[in-house]
């Protein structure tokens, strides 16, 4: 089998965590970044859920792609799929990129499942931050994801201005420094 290429659009952009020979700014049409994804277990618990990113249905989204070996596709998909399928909240979905040197690949990524109890839906900024807010889990403080996602899209030439606006409500301005101040 030939080399394969994943779609990142959230944590795998600042940590992806296996093995990758490329890597290129890629659009996903048809699926835009949300936090519309409860975390029972990465950045929250079920009694006291955060929220995480899913691809929803709508817009675009742009993200990462990298170019895995086709000798480490079996590897490859294993890791992803014992770390995205935790819950079972995501689909695995093989999709379109625009890469950004003109090709069109093949990738495999994970979309919100809306029929699962985890998918939060399409939240205003506010009810987002205030999900966030306080949430930790397995993995961590959820502040730090959407902190860190953040950091990483702007290092990129990426804005999300619907995420950005949920970090400005999480954090206060006067205690941000990079993309959440306005002063800058």
């Amino acid at each position: 089998m030939g080399d394969f290429w994943v779609f990142g659009y959230g944590s795998l952009i600042w940590r992806p965590g296996f093995a990758h020979v490329e890597t290129q700014r890629a659009r996903l049409h048809g699926y835009r970044r949300s936090l519309c994804v409860y975390s029972f277990v990465h950045r929250g618990t079920r009694e006291r859920p955060g929220l995480v990113l899913g691809l929803d249905r709508g817009g675009s989204c742009i993200g990462l792609a990298f170019r895995v070996p086709g000798e480490l596709r079996d590897e490859v998909i294993a890791y992803l799929r014992e770390r995205e399928l935790v819950t079972n909240v995501y689909l695995e979905r093989w999709v379109k990129v625009a890469l950004e040197d003109g090709r069109v690949a093949d990738a495999v990524t994970y979309v919100a499942d809306r029929g699962h109890e985890q998918y939060a839906g399409a939240l205003g900024e506010a009810e987002a931050a205030a999900v966030v807010r306080g949430a930790v889990g397995q993995s961590g403080v959820n502040e730090d994801y959407v902190l860190n996602t953040i950091q990483h899209l702007e290092a990129l030439g990426i804005r999300d201005r619907w995420l950005e606006e949920v970090a400005r409500r999480i954090v206060p301005v006067e205690n941000a420094s990079g993309p959440l101040n306005p002063a800058r």
